[in-house]
């Protein structure tokens, strides 16, 4: 497997209050009340380093540094590792999945 295979896909749970952001809600038309509100990315590094990075601010996406709750483990543990490739697809398949799910979802 060696070093090349090291690329992550990760799902934040966002808090409900996300909602309340006009650009959030304007990019998820079908989202099914109730549902979770999720953020989804790739890295090069461990989730749970890239989720803490989030909260410091350090490269950090908005809504996972005000919003972010904790790793979804669940949602993404399987695919993981795998080449960068193979984890900047499955970041835009997995998001799309999760959306079709009525998921609310945020994918830079």
């Amino acid at each position: 497997m060696g070093r090349r295979y090291h690329y992550h896909v990760y799902v934040v749970e966002l808090s409900g209050d996300v909602l309340y952001e006009a650009r959030f809600r304007k990019a998820n038309p079908d989202y099914v009340s109730g549902k979770p509100c999720v953020y989804v990315g790739m890295t090069g590094l461990n989730p749970d380093l890239r989720f803490d990075k989030h909260k410091a601010g350090i490269q950090a996406n908005r809504f996972v540094q005000e919003y972010g709750l904790r790793l979804l483990p669940q949602l993404y543990a399987m695919y993981n590792p795998m080449p960068y490739n193979g984890a900047r697809d499955m970041e835009v398949e997995l998001a799309i999945g999760l959306r079709e799910s009525g998921y609310g979802v945020w994918q830079a």
